[in-house]
């Protein structure tokens, strides 16, 4: 059987599409932080069906916690032999999801799927139930076609991406890293572009920065026996913009070309408008080139906040909800890029483009494991959104690369 006649039957496999999402945005996968569960349900659910596709070995590995039912976050491997058993193409996915957020913007119930002509919508289909069905559906056509891959095929399906991996990727990789070789190939279909054009190879470093500015409270009409911490917050936000001329580097392989500086989160003060605050908390979210080294970011921050600090007579400390040093990126021309290139272009007739991302995903745990991977996925970019969205036609086109990818 031909490649193409291989491909072409997948376009027969819409209602399976619709089937399999409907099963998975139905069961919640929340990981304790976001108060649920965890993935042990789901995980059951996408077991049933590596065993009904036919893969040859199928590893679940658990990862310890006490604060789910379970007592455990199940991890999946599974693995399809190649002519080549010296190599394995690697499919990641995740099954965890975030929370459904404020259900007044959601238009339907976001753990019931909704179908509407090419759109599902639901939470999850896009983040990661996508990229796990696409990569069940390959395999299921090349098991149907009774055609043998290159290589090894394998599926990864990890828990606990949306809170870390603490208990997902990064402990398969701590306790099994010898599931995955050095001449693997490695996509994790977790982010991209509507276009299905952009493969992912670098990331940028982050840095999330929690300011605590404290002064002293009193009555706002009276602003004289106290100290304005709101007010020397904003000042703080304010002279945070002189980051991007302190480190004002730029690489057009990244999709946001230079590093960015941005407050975001700020929590609550004082409950009434007329009281001056003793406490304001904001963040930053630092997303680095990896030309800058994250301690020296750290450095000119520190300096900026005691400036400011000794300027309205308040105290600021700082703490760091995130900090990761940017993970080697995977080489331009390294194979798995090459054959990711050529299989998007035989089968959608697109050239692809080489870029790196200011967003974390967990192809960095690959890549500072010395796993060269890639990130890359047909997607509308609706992921953590009210009435999220995933398209059955990229399901179908982003399972036909794959296949491809497999046989070439």
């Amino acid at each position: 059987m031909s490649l193409y006649e291989i491909l072409n039957r997948i376009d027969d496999c819409r209602d399976t599409v619709i089937e399999w999402q409907k099963q998975l945005v139905s069961i919640k996968a929340l990981g304790p932080e976001n108060g649920g569960e965890g993935e042990y349900e789901k995980a059951k659910y996408v077991k049933s069906l590596l065993q009904e596709i036919g893969f040859d070995e199928i590893t679940q590995i658990d990862a310890p916690d006490d604060r789910v039912p379970s007592g455990v976050r199940p991890n999946l491997l599974a693995t399809l032999t190649g002519k080549d058993q010296q190599r394995t193409l690697w499919i990641l996915a995740h099954m965890d999801v975030v929370p459904e957020g404020d259900l007044k913007h959601w238009h339907s119930d976001p753990f019931t799927l909704k179908v509407d002509g090419d759109k599902l919508i639901g939470r999850g289909v896009e983040d990661n139930h996508q990229g796990l069905v696409s990569g069940l559906l390959a395999v299921k056509a090349l098991r149907e076609a009774g055609a043998a891959s290159n290589m090894n095929v394998g599926l990864a399906i990890v828990a606990d991406e949306e809170t870390g991996s603490r208990y997902g990727l990064e402990y398969v990789l701590k306790h099994h890293k010898e599931m995955f070789r050095e001449n693997d190939l490695i996509i994790v279909p977790d982010a991209g572009d509507p276009q299905g054009e952009t493969i992912e190879v670098a990331e940028k470093s982050i840095l999330w920065i929690r300011f605590i500015v404290k002064g002293k409270q009193c009555h706002a009409s009276t602003p004289q026996f106290g100290v304005n911490a709101h007010r020397a917050a904003a000042h703080l936000a304010v002279e945070l913009d002189k980051l991007y001329e302190l480190f004002p580097a730029k690489d057009d392989l990244y999709d946001t070309p230079t590093s960015t500086f941005e407050p975001t989160k700020k929590e609550s003060n004082v409950p009434n408008i007329n009281t001056i605050p003793a406490e304001d908390i904001f963040y930053l979210d630092c997303r680095i080139l990896p030309h800058y080294s994250l301690d020296d970011v750290q450095k000119k921050i520190r300096e900026i906040a005691d400036k400011i600090a000794g300027q309205f007579n308040v105290e600021i400390a700082m703490s760091y909800p995130q900090r990761e040093e940017a993970a080697p990126p995977t080489p331009p021309d390294a194979p798995v890029v090459r054959l990711l290139a050529e299989a998007i272009r035989k089968v959608n007739q697109k050239e692809a483009k080489i870029i790196g991302i200011g967003g974390g995903t967990v192809a960095a745990f690959f890549r500072r494991a010395g796993l060269p991977a890639v990130v890359w996925s047909t997607l509308e970019d609706t992921c953590h959104q009210p009435n999220e969205i995933s398209l059955i036609s990229s399901t179908l086109s982003d399972a036909k690369v794959l296949t491809a990818a497999c046989l070439f």
